[in-house]
């Protein structure tokens, strides 16, 4: 989940190919920060634009289509309608992340499998929300034996994301290496899909993830497993301390130059100033990253595009909710 913490915190055009009158536009995650332009760089001619496609990231279970996040763990017990009537409405909204926090498995099979049901493309993230932002090994390690001890009996055939915000802007990129080598390495036990990890900083250390990936320097411990998706948290308190200052679309190309599959597992426009939150999603969505929209509900503070609250849940009786004033705030963006 995103807490506000207040800390200091293109598009690629391919070159087109006339070939009798057809062009053919591709977006990669991966490209090069040389191979890459502005966004206003874009052709003045009857190209289709990225804004007019569905923005994806590869994994294992497909093309992940762009979503919302769901953290219904803190309300009614984890006993929660989540709105899949309304949600099914906006149809947009191709994927969820649902957030997860450990004694909640019992809920988490019901809040999954209707998801499953419902045709979403699932993520489900461990949240164990007082331990956000930590570098303890032993929180992460605690993750990875949640999912060796629990994928299966949530149903499986879902996106693993680790855990969410693990990893200070404090911690290196060897040492953040070492601690997922470890804990993926408990996951591979049950599980051989993409996993994604959110990167440190609270998701915004992209060139603390990139060195962890591709390593910076002579000998460093660099994350091994080559099935993976590095996620950005965008906020307008966005801060990269690495580089001394708020987020920006450089910070995009600087993650993608990792070599592995990108997205945006969080963005929304509060908490904090200084990061020009949409330009830099907007940014993202044009190289083709996939971005999720925080949040559906449970954010507890503003950023809800559904109202009311979460309802409890009664089997057979759908709650009733409407979209709030932040709906669109999110879903114009998707």
């Amino acid at each position: 989940m995103k807490k506000p913490h207040f800390m200091k915190q293109i598009f690629k055009l391919i070159p087109v190919l006339f070939l009798t009158l057809s062009i053919s536009l591709f977006v990669s995650c991966d490209r090069s920060d040389t191979e890459q332009r502005t966004p206003e760089a874009k052709l003045v001619t009857a190209v289709t634009t990225t804004s007019n496609l569905t923005s994806k990231t590869a994994s294992s279970f497909g093309d992940i289509g762009n979503g919302v996040n769901l953290q219904p763990s803190y309300y009614n017990g984890g006993n929660c309608d989540l709105g899949w009537n309304l949600m099914k409405q906006n149809t947009k909204i191709k994927t969820v992340r649902i957030e997860v926090e450990p004694g909640q498995e019992t809920n988490a099979k019901r809040w999954i499998s209707e998801a499953k049901a419902n045709g979403f493309t699932v993520i489900v993230s461990y949240h164990k929300s007082s331990v956000l932002g930590s570098d303890s090994t032993a929180e992460l390690n605690a993750a990875a034996t949640w999912w060796k001890n629990n994928y299966s009996s949530l149903g499986g055939n879902f996106i693993i994301n680790l855990t969410n915000e693990w990893g200070s802007h404090n911690i290196t990129p060897a040492a953040f290496a070492a601690a997922y080598n470890m804990a993926i390495t408990e996951v591979r036990k049950v599980y051989s899909g993409t996993i994604i990890i959110d990167i440190p900083g609270w998701g915004q250390e992209t060139a603390t993830a990139a060195c962890a990936v591709k390593g910076c320097s002579a000998g460093q411990t660099k994350i091994n497993d080559t099935k993976i998706i590095l996620s950005a948290h965008i906020y307008p308190g966005a801060y990269n301390q690495a580089k001394g200052r708020y987020m920006n679309t450089s910070d995009i190309d600087d993650l993608a130059s990792s070599g592995r599959p990108c997205m945006i597992g969080e963005f929304g426009n509060s908490g904090g100033s200084g990061a020009d939150w949409s330009g830099i999603v907007d940014y993202a969505k044009n190289k083709g990253w996939t971005i999720l929209g925080w949040a559906w509900n449970g954010d507890g503070g503003s950023m809800n595009m559904i109202t009311p609250q979460f309802q409890a849940y009664t089997s057979g009786s759908p709650k009733t909710y409407t979209t709030s004033s932040y709906f669109s705030i999110v879903y114009n963006k998707l």
